[in-house]
C-alpha cells in the first residue's frame, strides 16, 4: 500500500490542525473558560485599539480616575478655623496687640498707637529689666474711676483672637525704671536717681521735668523689694504711675507676676512703626547692683530658648536633605 497523506481542512470547529484537535473552549490562565468566539472578539478589540474585555466579569478593565479635589468653598471654613486656632495660640503664648488709651507715654507712644507685646519671654523665667516698656494688669485699682469702653461684636471677636485688647481687661503701660533691689529717688525736678546714678532721659516728654515738684508723690525715695517693679510714664507730668499710688497695698510697686509682657514694636499706624529698645542710659556702669548670679539668671532664658530651638532646626535640615535625595 502506498503512503497515506492526511490533509488539513480549515474553517470548521473541532477539525484537526497539524495533527492535533483544536478544542472549542480552552481554559484561560485564571481558570475561566474562553470560547472561540470570545477570543476572536478580544483580538478584534485589540486591533481596534480598545481595552480588552474581562471574560470573567464581562467588563472592560479600567484604572480608578484621579480623586476630585475639594472645592474652595468647602475648604474655606477649615482654613478659617485653623487661622483662628493659630491666632489664639499666638495671643496666649507668644504676642498680643494692645492699644494705647492715654497720653501718659508720650512722645514714645501716642494715644491710639498699637503695640505688640512679647508674652513668650516670661514663660522662660525672664523678668522685666530697667528701661523696658511693659504692659501689666492693674495691680491695685490704679484705674479706679476710669470709664470702661463698651465693645461691639466685631471688637469682641478681634480681641478674642488677639488683634485688639479686650474691653474688660484693665491693663496699663509704663516704663520700668527700677527692679528688685534698686533704690529710686526723685529730688526737686530731677534728674531721676537709680542706685545713686543720675539718668539722662531723652524719652521724657518735651517740657516735662524728670521729677515733679508736688507733695502727692512726686518727691520720693523708695527701696524696691525682690519681685516688684517701679514704673513711670514718659509724660512725667501726665502719668498716674508708681509715684501716685504709694498708698495702695503694694506701695505703688507692680508685682512682677502682674506683667503681661514687654512692648517690643509699634505696629500701627504704619507711619509710626518702630521698635521699642532699652535706652542707653540704663547701660551706664555702676547702675546694676545685683549679684553676678542674679545677672546670669537674666541671661539663662535666652540660653534655654536657644537649646530648645536647636533640635528643631537640626530636624528640619535633615528632613529637607532626605526629601532631596528621594
Amino acid at each position: 500500500m502506498g503512503d497515506v497523506a492526511v490533509g488539513a481542512r480549515s474553517g470548521h470547529d473541532g477539525e484537526e490542525h497539524r495533527g492535533r484537535p483544536v478544542e472549542a473552549n480552552s481554559p484561560t490562565p485564571g481558570g475561566a473558560v474562553t470560547s472561540g468566539n470570545e477570543a476572536g472578539a478580544a483580538q478584534d478589540a485589540a486591533a481596534d485599539g480598545e481595552p480588552p474585555v474581562d471574560g470573567a466579569a464581562g467588563r472592560r478593565d479600567s484604572a480608578p480616575g484621579p480623586k476630585k479635589p475639594r472645592s474652595f468653598w468647602k475648604e474655606l471654613p477649615i482654613l478659617i478655623g485653623i487661622a483662628l486656632v493659630l491666632a489664639l495660640l499666638i495671643k496666649t503664648f507668644l504676642v498680643q496687640a494692645f492699644s494705647i488709651p492715654s497720653d501718659s507715654m508720650q512722645n514714645t507712644l501716642q494715644q491710639g498707637d498699637r503695640v505688640l507685646v512679647d508674652k513668650l519671654t516670661p514663660w522662660f523665667g525672664s523678668e522685666p529689666e530697667r528701661g523696658e516698656v511693659v504692659v501689666f494688669h492693674d495691680p491695685d485699682n490704679w484705674l479706679a474711676g476710669e470709664p470702661t469702653p463698651t465693645a461691639n461684636a466685631v471688637q469682641k471677636v478681634l480681641s478674642w483672637i488677639g488683634l485688639m485688647p479686650s474691653a474688660e481687661e484693665k491693663d496699663l503701660i509704663k516704663r520700668v525704671v527700677g527692679v528688685g533691689g534698686d533704690t529710686v529717688e526723685c529730688k526737686n525736678t530731677g534728674p531721676l536717681l537709680v542706685n545713686g546714678k543720675a539718668l539722662n532721659e531723652p524719652y521724657v516728654y518735651p517740657g516735662n521735668t524728670p521729677c515733679s515738684m508736688d507733695d502727692q508723690g512726686g518727691q520720693f525715695k523708695v527701696k524696691i523689694p525682690k519681685g516688684y517693679l517701679w514704673v513711670m510714664g514718659d509724660h512725667r507730668q501726665n502719668s498716674r504711675d508708681s509715684r501716685y499710688n504709694q498708698s495702695d497695698k503694694n506701695h505703688g510697686m507692680v508685682p512682677v507676676d502682674k506683667v503681661v509682657g514687654r512692648a517690643i514694636v509699634k505696629a500701627w499706624p504704619i507711619n509710626r512703626w518702630g521698635t521699642l529698645p532699652i535706652p542707653d542710659t540704663f547701660d551706664q556702669s555702676g547702675l546694676d547692683q545685683r549679684s553676678s548670679g542674679a545677672a546670669s539668671l537674666s541671661v539663662a532664658p535666652e540660653g534655654v530658648a536657644l537649646v530648645g530651638v536647636l533640635p528643631v532646626a537640626v530636624w528640619r535640615r535633615r528632613r529637607a536633605a532626605a526629601s532631596r535625595t528621594r
